[in-house]
């Protein structure tokens, strides 16, 4: 007998969309919420802080820092998503990031935008045939 997992929906949060873009083509903004923000500030352990050190001498990738920092975006965002999520957003437009080191030991990662909802534009009819039997263009949602 062969078993399979069922599969899961991805959380909620994770249907937030994200974009650094200022509108989402196919879609229209029907309500803003404001700035929203994720923010997570890390600091790094002493091995790492060592290895870097010697970074700086020898020259290359501090591997720690780099994994560090990426972990860090990732966490914003997910951060970012929940903070649109409970304004009632569906979308956050505008995301940047912006970064920041504390006293040479924590480093912030802060990722911001506008937390918005947002819907599919209407499919415009052709020429001459109502705007009921309209088609949505392929890959749009109806």
């Amino acid at each position: 007998m062969n078993y399979q997992q069922p599969q899961q929906a991805p959380p909620a949060h994770h249907q937030i969309l994200v974009t650094t873009m200022n509108d989402v083509p196919g879609y229209e903004v029907v309500a803003v919420y404001g700035e929203v923000f994720g923010l997570v500030a890390r600091a790094r352990n002493v091995f790492s802080n060592i290895g870097a050190s010697f970074r700086t001498i020898t020259g290359g990738e501090a591997r720690g820092y780099t994994q560090l920092l990426s972990d860090s975006r990732d966490q914003s965002v997910q951060r970012l998503r929940e903070a649109a999520m409970a304004r009632g957003a569906n979308a956050v437009i505008a995301m940047r990031f912006d970064c920041n080191e504390i006293a040479n030991m924590i480093s912030e990662v802060a990722a911001y935008g506008t937390a918005v909802s947002i819907r599919p534009v209407a499919p415009q009819a052709p020429a001459g045939q109502p705007a009921a039997y309209a088609q949505p263009t392929p890959g749009q949602p109806a």
